[in-house]
């Protein structure tokens, strides 16, 4: 899709939203299984299956990309989207953007050995990189990043806390746990 296109898309979307704000409300899904071993499998939309897996030194096969570097690259390409939708509707040029992402974990709260420690099970930090190339102005350029950093839903995630629910059942009995979720 050209710039333009994407343009057209956006402020589409804007003006029904404008008009309902209903109109704005989705329910993203996805479906996993796990396939065996620590290989699983996600199912979005009728696309063909996502393979998560884990690299040898976790018990894996490396036949996919890890859970958590899939919130890795969920960041790095959400970020994209965002800087080209924005740049298109703020008639800002984009030539190139890309993100470098790392996350840091520390296995011990993933493994349960870290709590004495207050170490968590996932990342303690995530830092990223964008380069973008434009010629655009560093005003318009500045007013573009601030307004990805502001939009972009995955960082939104990341960095607020999030009501996250569930049930866990197993053989047709619910399991409760003293975990709640913020």
């Amino acid at each position: 899709m050209a710039q333009e296109d994407i343009r057209k898309a956006v402020v589409n979307i804007i003006e029904a939203v404008n008009k309902s704000p209903s109109n704005g409300m989705f329910k993203y899904q996805v479906n996993t299984k796990w396939d065996g071993d620590v290989k699983c499998s996600a199912n979005v939309r009728d696309f063909p299956a996502i393979v998560i897996d884990e690299p040898p030194p976790f018990g894996g096969s490396d036949l996919g990309p890890s859970p958590v570097e899939i919130v890795l690259a969920a960041l790095g390409t959400c970020q994209e989207i965002m800087y080209s939708a924005l740049a298109s509707v703020m008639d800002i040029p984009l030539q190139e953007c890309s993100v470098k992402l790392t996350g840091d974990l520390d296995l011990r709260g993933l493994l349960g050995m870290g709590e004495q420690d207050d170490i968590p099970p996932g990342f303690t930090k995530i830092t990223y990189n964008t380069q973008i190339k434009s010629p655009a102005s560093q005003e318009d350029l500045t007013a573009l990043v601030t307004a990805v950093e502001n939009q972009c839903p995955v960082l939104d995630m990341l960095m607020r806390s999030v009501i996250v629910e569930g049930v866990a059942i197993a053989n047709g009995q619910e399991i409760s746990t003293d975990k709640k979720v913020a």
